[in-house]
């Protein structure tokens, strides 16, 4: 019961954490948010009090099942190791402690240091996010867009194709490795991963040892068949000694199962013996099967609320008509990269962005995209080659679960100074080619730019823009709209630290 009843949450949460990624409708972070917010490191990083306490009681409680259930790197391992189809493929292994720890000091010392390209690269959740934004979303993309093409074929529009393209290249890289490595470790030694580089839980496993229930031994009962640890993912049971390492024990009841003569229990190991009197009741009801005590019933209750669901309406697409071949803009060198509104400054949220590219995937407007760059590797900066950010989209700040983006609405961002933009005189048309524009002043919705003559005291001086910096918001519409090709007129210079106008 403890197996089915694990493997069905953790089925659900896998694939609604994998729907959260893949979404192309900005629809089901409304409802599927919170899960998120329950990663463990994000709920840290986010200070989420009431999330820590909850998985802290969890695991106190029942052990390291948040990894079994919560976590969507390690049911991912699970779906891995099962490739491998020998049976009783498993065996007990002495805890590498050394290592364990090792990479969680690093992992510390990095994320207290801001050093995001080693903590991140750490971090479980921001694992399987870079996976499945780089790897699983543009596939579900193509499946959504061919879809598209064959409902347009019967006149039906119930899909609607979506741009498919690469966000970043160093980023792809990290997730496919990422993803290779999870792939060998599990085919060869199940929770390898869980259990010697994850620093989420190393940390979960100093409070696992002291959880109420654990899976223990009945040593009268055990013949030493050694199937528990054949089939323990988690390398942890030691039948030889009738030991397990609650440490590194994931409460994914396999041993429960494949054990076939109920010498293995779960539950509180520090049970009074029966009194004598109680075994000539024992013996009457020797012939009635026996069900252990359903701790697993209370592990279910608590995880009931992952059974939500859907729907409401969302964004339009923007289309690009004309049958012109236009020439795709080249990206502009930055000196400060430009970091989301409501993420204060590049300081903090190199602090506490964790990386799982949610908000990549989730930006409507295709301006977001995972950094490059070794300090800020994969923490999202933004780009506008292929839009702009709308003053009234708020979605990165409404998915970020670690706080790196904090939470704001579109009167606020509309206040916000994420930068300001710069005018390139040899790049505008009106001066290069002696052609009236004009594009930015009348798409910037901060109305930050007007159109003057470069000469006033030349009556055929051409009419080019004039920024208004304690204006400008730094959305970045003038640089999108700018027709100059490869490089903009005018682009958005970042600033370090964002303030209010």
């Amino acid at each position: 019961m403890l197996k089915k009843s694990r493997t069905l949450l953790a089925s659900i949460v896998f694939a609604l954490i994998t729907l959260l990624f893949l979404d192309i409708t900005g629809v089901l972070h409304h409802w599927l948010g919170w899960l998120a917010r329950i990663q463990a490191l994000e709920a840290v990083l986010a200070l989420n009090v009431l999330v820590i306490a909850l998985l802290v009681v969890l695991t106190l409680v029942f052990g390291r099942i948040y990894c079994s259930v919560i976590c969507p790197l390690g049911i991912m391992q699970d779906l891995l190791a099962r490739f491998r189809r020998k049976k009783n493929k498993y065996s007990y292994s002495p805890e590498v402690r050394w290592l364990r720890y090792l990479v969680l000091g690093v992992f510390l010392v990095a994320l207290v240091a801001g050093v995001g390209s080693i903590f991140q690269l750490l971090a479980p959740y921001s694992a399987f996010g870079r996976i499945a934004t780089m790897l699983f979303q543009p596939i579900w993309a193509c499946g959504n867009n061919l879809l598209a093409r064959i409902s347009e074929h019967y006149d039906s529009y119930a899909f609607y194709s979506v741009d498919v393209w690469m966000k970043s290249l160093p980023v792809f890289i990290v997730a496919l490795a990422t993803l290779l490595l999870l792939a060998v470790l599990a085919w060869r030694g199940g929770r390898t991963y869980c259990n010697t580089i994850c620093p989420v839980g190393t940390a979960l496993s100093f409070l696992a040892r002291f959880s109420w229930l654990k899976v223990h031994f009945d040593t009268e009962k055990c013949t030493n068949c050694s199937l528990c640890s054949k089939n323990c993912k988690a390398s942890c049971i030691d039948y030889t000694t009738h030991t397990v390492d609650y440490s590194r024990c994931v409460v994914c009841g396999n041993c429960l199962e494949k054990c076939k003569f109920n010498a293995l229990t779960y539950g509180h190991p520090m049970k009074p013996a029966r009194p004598a009197a109680a075994e000539s009741h024992a013996v009457q009801d020797a012939s009635t099967p026996q069900t252990p005590s359903d701790p697993t019933r209370r592990s279910f209750l608590l995880s009931a609320a992952l059974l939500s669901g859907a729907a409401m309406a969302q964004d339009k697409k923007k289309v690009d008509g004309g049958l012109a071949v236009i020439e795709a803009k080249a990206l502009p060198v930055r000196q400060t990269p430009l970091t989301p509104p409501g993420s204060l400054s590049a300081r903090n949220i190199q602090q506490h962005c964790t990386g799982c590219q949610l908000c990549v995937s989730e930006c409507p407007n295709h301006v977001l995209r995972p950094s490059g760059g070794l300090m800020n590797l994969m923490q999202p900066v933004m780009s506008y080659e292929r839009g702009y950010c709308r003053p009234e989209c708020t979605r990165c700040s409404d998915v970020c679960p670690a706080g790196a983006i904090r939470p704001l609405d579109s009167i606020e961002k509309s206040s916000i100074q994420i930068g300001h933009a710069v005018w390139i005189e040899k790049n505008c048309l009106p001066v290069a080619e002696g052609v009236d524009c004009g594009n930015c002043a009348a798409h910037c919705p901060a109305g930050a730019i007007e159109m003057m003559a470069l000469n006033e005291d030349d009556d055929l001086s051409p009419i080019v823009p004039i920024i208004n910096e304690s204006a400008c918001i730094g959305c970045g519409a003038c640089e999108y709209v700018c027709p100059a090709r490869p490089f903009s007129a005018i682009f958005v210079e970042g600033h370090e630290v964002h303030k209010t106008i």
